[in-house]
């Protein structure tokens, strides 16, 4: 097993449960240095893809599961990995229990643009139901956005 940082629709644990039924949640925490952002419109079907980049007064949650070895091909393919739009970066997490050492993905495309309105909805939604803190679910859910007619 190894560890997988979640932040985006991954954070919720049903959604993930689906998608890779042989890894757990094993905890949530903070990725400290890092924030949320969006970038790659041009690769998303209805406005741009959540990613993390490097910013020291920022931090991001995520949901941290083990993940199988059954699952990591599977995952790669959910999240675009084995095509190249995402590449794996391994980041430390705290938790209330320490720190975990994680992989995740990061966008491999140009930070800016808006994600649309549904998905900012989805990633607030994926927050809420992995117990993030109201104010991190909340500031997800008044972010700028793309409208829908666009």
């Amino acid at each position: 097993m190894t560890s997988y940082a979640a932040y985006g629709t991954n954070l919720d644990p049903a959604r993930m449960g689906e998608r890779c039924p042989h890894s757990p949640l094993r905890t949530t925490g903070w990725l400290t240095g890092w924030r949320l952002t969006f970038g790659g419109e041009e690769h998303g079907w209805d406005g741009a893809l959540a990613t993390i980049v490097q910013d020291p007064f920022e931090q991001v949650f995520v949901a941290v599961y083990d993940v199988s070895p059954l699952d990591e091909r599977a995952l790669d393919q959910w999240e675009s990995a084995d095509s190249g739009l995402y590449r794996r970066t391994k980041v430390r997490i705290s938790t209330m229990v320490g720190e975990i050492v994680a992989w995740t993905y990061v966008l491999d495309a140009f930070e800016g643009g808006l994600p649309s309105a549904s998905y900012l909805g989805v990633l607030a939604d994926a927050a809420e139901s992995a117990d993030a803190p109201d104010d991190y679910v909340n500031a997800l859910r008044i972010r700028p956005c793309r409208s829908t007619g666009l």
